[in-house]
């Protein structure tokens, strides 16, 4: 395995990965399958820096795919700032184990912190992560859905869609672009149309060039203007620039 690269398999009881075409009611209904935002989200909780970017690689579908719906009491806040509970529901996939394989490359749109970019020393870091079962709280979509990390061979043991040959979905969320890995002040939001073949699925990778990543198979949608937060690297400690704090 290369020196960059983590694997590990993901379990928890419940996850929501969210349809954002389900919000518009109040009420969320989680897709069949994690989306590349939210294993990225799981490997950042494992461990991150500013000096990197996590790429998910592919995933592999362990467990068969089932659904709940559950009846939650979300807060509302009315104009007047007072707090009410609403009613609505919730469809979360249940029972849910995946096998991860993930890579880190060199956010180069931080130049100031190159003297942190150390062969092995993040590597070294990201396996000690992944046996202790992350560095922060790994959540499956959600804050309300724990999920848990541990070493694994990518591809060993049995999968309940080992045997199918392909299931195609619709048009999906893929991730988002942030300012920080793309360079341009703005937020956009990245979609695909995956396939899971033989219970494994292969991410197309992004890249920091939108028109890029258009033509490989991602489109985007413009969300806001959005600018990164810059960091500052003093005795090989990082600490949020002093400039923009005052800002």
């Amino acid at each position: 395995m290369p020196k960059n690269s983590i694997e590990f398999l993901l379990t928890g009881r419940y996850a929501l990965f969210t349809d954002p075409i389900t919000r518009i009611g109040g009420e969320k209904t989680s897709y069949h399958l994690p989306t590349y935002e939210a294993l990225k989200g799981v490997c950042k909780s494992i461990y991150w820096k500013p000096t990197l970017i996590w790429y998910i690689d592919k995933v592999r579908v362990i467990n068969p795919i089932r659904t709940q719906t559950k009846g939650v009491k979300p807060m509302l806040y009315s104009p007047t700032k007072k707090k009410l509970n609403d009613l609505t529901y919730y469809t979360y996939l249940h029972d849910v184990a995946y096998q991860v394989q993930a890579h880190f490359e060199w956010n180069m749109h931080r130049p100031e912190l190159a003297a942190d970019r150390i062969d092995g020393k993040h590597y070294s870091i990201a396996q000690r992560m992944v046996d202790k079962g992350g560095r922060q709280d790994i959540f499956l979509g959600t804050r309300e859905c724990q999920g848990y990390v541990e070493p694994c061979e990518f591809g060993s043991g049995h999968g309940s869609y080992d045997d199918i040959d392909e299931l195609s979905y619709g048009t999906m969320f893929h991730s988002y672009a942030y300012p920080d890995e793309t360079g341009i002040d703005e937020l956009h939001a990245r979609l695909w149309q995956p396939t899971m073949r033989y219970g494994v699925i292969e991410f197309i990778q992004p890249s920091d060039d939108l028109v890029e990543d258009a033509n490989n198979g991602l489109p985007n949608r413009f969300i806001r203007e959005m600018t990164a937060k810059a960091f500052e690297l003093d005795d090989n400690m990082l600490s949020v620039s002093k400039t923009q704090e005052t800002l």
